[in-house]
Parts: C-alpha cells; structure tokens; sequence
C-alpha cells in the first residue's frame, strides 16, 4: 500500500476509539484529514468536535460536523492525532504542520490521546525528525543559540510560517532525545517558547500504525 493508502486504514481504525454521544478532539495533519472524512460518516452520532487548527476546523465543518471552541469544554474522552515521530513509550514529536500549540491545548482536555500514523513514524529514539518549537518571534534568535549551547543542535526558522498564533517555528536538527519528558520540561520554560514539539506529558496512550499486513496497535 502507498503511504497515503496506509493513513486512510488508520484514520478508519481511529473511529472505533470515538466514544458516541460526546466531542470528540481532531488534530491536524494529512493523516487526520482521513480520519476526520471517516468521521463524517457518523457525525449524527457525536456532539460535535474541538479542533486543532484553523484547517481542521475548515475541513471539520465543509463535512458539516459542528466544531467547538475548546474554552467552553471541560474535558473529552478521546484526542486523536497524528505524529511526525512516535517511540516504543508512546512520547511523540509533532509540530510539522506548525500546530503544536493548539495540539497540546486539546490533548490536554483529552483523558486519552490515540495516535494515528503508518509505520515510518516509529523509532526507537526521538530526534531524527527535525524538533519544531513555537517561539516568540523576538526570541528567535536567543533559543536557537540556546539549543546550540545546551543540546548541541541546529535551530533554524522555518521560512514563511506563521502559526495560527501569530508566531514564528523554529525546526532544531541535530538531536537525540533520549528523555523526552526531562527536555520539554526544560525547554518549555525558556523565555520565548510558547511550546515545544515533544509530546511526553500529554505522549499517546493508543498508536494505531499502518502497515503493509493492516493496523498495528500499540499500547503504553
């Protein structure tokens, strides 16, 4: 199967994790866009969605599935999203599509956060993936030196985005993230990041992985 066959079989799998009657939370990426058209088909099902992002929003409500403001949610049973790297742990690295933010707001609501990706995305050690880290944008410059500095890797601006926050993206290469709750602990309090990619607090409880024999599941 392509790789775009294999995103379809997983954001389907995803559906079985919907718990009906309630809001569901809906990531960002190209394997959520298939599981939020797998989604249409049980919209009446639902009470409606909080999204991650401007474009999932978009996609969310073009199949005329109501969208929440995540301020008026308390708390969702399930978040589903997918990952540019996930470990044997279930900690991720997410942030290519630049919605890391509102990612971690609504897993943060989530009490369960089911990945969803194919089989590339597993490793055994986070980093080969360029880290994304939401900055402000004065502070460009000073968190790059600091990565430098501190973890010996290469910050560099991610040219001509914006976040749905107004903010800049810095793409770190270079690392080996080896305790990935320790790192996003530090990072995230450095002056001028508004997040960081790594996902180890709010790391997946379910990844469901597309292979060529069918959905993998893996718990942590």
């Amino acid at each position: 199967m392509t790789q775009d066959e294999l995103k379809a079989l997983v954001g389907q799998a995803a559906l079985a994790y919907v718990v009906p009657g309630t809001v569901v939370g809906v990531g960002t990426g190209s394997t959520v866009n298939h599981f939020i058209d797998a989604l249409a088909t049980m919209k009446d099902r639902i009470a409606g969605a909080v999204s991650s992002s401007v474009a999932s929003t978009e996609r969310l409500r073009a199949h005329g599935i109501t969208v929440l403001d995540a301020a008026t949610v308390t708390s969702i049973p399930v978040y589903i999203d997918g990952a540019d790297e996930i470990d044997h742990s279930g900690h991720m690295i997410k942030g290519g599509g630049a919605a890391l933010t509102r990612e971690k707001i609504v897993a943060d609501l989530a009490e369960r956060f089911v990945c969803i990706a194919d089989e590339s995305k597993l490793v055994e050690v986070l980093g080969s993936y360029p880290l994304p880290v939401e900055v402000i944008p004065m502070a460009a410059a000073q968190v790059a030196r600091r990565f430098e500095r501190q973890y010996g890797g290469q910050a560099t601006l991610r040219a001509g985005v914006v976040t749905d926050n107004g903010n800049a993206i810095l793409d770190v290469r270079g690392l080996r993230i080896t305790e990935p709750l320790a790192m996003e602990t530090e990072v995230n309090q450095w002056p001028g990041v508004v997040t960081v990619g790594i996902f180890g607090r709010h790391r997946a409880s379910v990844c469901l992985l597309g292979t060529a024999a069918g959905v993998r599941t893996l718990t942590f």
